[in-house]
């Protein structure tokens, strides 16, 4: 059989599968997280390990590349990670080639991930559609006449830095109120961190994210997307507020989105949509009130779960096989 490794290098963690062509299961599938201070080099090391771990004396046929962070798809070359230094202008393509002499595909994780959902899915059956990943950061990628659509410049789908509130916190990317502002998993945690460490007795005194400081042991360094997305399941006042604002976030870019390009479907991954019931109904809520009444607008969530990227990047290495 043909042999396809898929690879994912995501904001806080790496991911590696192997599989045959034409096969829904992995042979088999490895996940590590990132050290807090990991750079490019060591996110390169470590992908190596699950590599070499992964194939052991096998050869694939192709390789497949879910990045996460603006992509040259190309030429497979990494523009930057927003979260993770050291990754400017990296020719991953060229990288791997050269060290496993097959061809290699990149793209950004959004555009692969959409594309794993259309090709293996929810997207099955649809000619389009927005798959829009909400983890560390928040993105998205195009389905349109079933075909990935990346823009003129390969920067089509950033929903995560279309501005919902101009008054709200600063993003990275420099703008305020960004959709990644308030919902990715880091900038609530961050939220968080630094509303309970401001005024703390004053905040003890009202008992503000009791919850949230028993599940860290109140070291609120300990504190992430998926503490607070816990907390608020919980029942926890400050981890709700914190949480439905960034669902309200991304359903007014949900909704905007619907205005401008009408897709037949919304796919949405990634750790943030794993919190809970009230998180859909927030976002739903909001992106049918944003969006004209006269706009279908159906959100479900990526049938593939945490794989979506892999299973991209799989469509991807097999594409490169056909063409070439």
């Amino acid at each position: 059989m043909t042999l396809i490794l898929a690879l994912d290098f995501g904001g806080t963690k790496l991911a590696a599968a192997i599989a045959n062509v034409g096969s829904r299961q992995w042979l088999r599938c490895e996940r590590r997280f990132s050290p807090r201070n990991a750079n490019a080099s060591s996110d390169l090391e470590m992908m190596r390990e699950l590599i070499h771990f992964l194939l052991q004396s096998a050869k694939p046929a192709a390789i497949g590349v879910s990045f996460g962070g603006p992509v040259d798809a190309t030429t497979g070359t990494v523009r930057l990670s927003h979260h993770v230094c050291g990754w400017e202008n990296i020719r991953l393509k060229d990288l791997l080639e050269a060290e496993f002499g097959v061809f290699v595909s990149v793209d950004n994780d959004a555009n692969v991930a959409a594309l794993g959902e259309h090709r293996f899915g929810a997207g099955q059956g649809y000619e389009s559609l927005f798959y829009i990943t909400v983890s560390t950061g928040v993105g998205g990628g195009w389905i349109l006449n079933g075909k990935p659509w990346r823009g003129v410049g390969g920067m089509a789908g950033e929903i995560g830095h279309m501005v919902v509130d101009p008054s709200g916190p600063m993003c990275l990317c420099g703008k305020r109120g960004c959709v990644e502002r308030l919902a990715s998993g880091v900038y609530m945690a961050r939220d968080v961190r630094e509303m309970l460490e401001n005024e703390p007795q004053r905040r003890r005194e009202r008992r503000e994210g009791e919850i949230l400081r028993d599940l860290v042991g109140g070291n609120l360094e300990l504190v992430t997307g998926r503490v607070v997305s816990e907390a608020a399941g919980l029942g926890d006042e400050l981890a709700e507020q914190i949480l439905y604002r960034g669902a309200w976030g991304l359903g007014v870019g949900i909704g905007n989105v619907a205005n401008l390009m009408n897709p037949q479907r919304f796919v949405l991954g990634g750790s943030v949509t794993k919190a809970g019931e009230r998180w859909w109904e927030v976002v739903r809520k909001t992106a049918r009130e944003t969006a004209l009444p006269e706009v279908d607008l159906e959100i479900v969530p990526a049938a593939l779960g945490d794989d979506a990227p892999l299973w991209g990047a799989v469509a991807l290495a097999q594409s490169t096989l056909i063409s070439s």
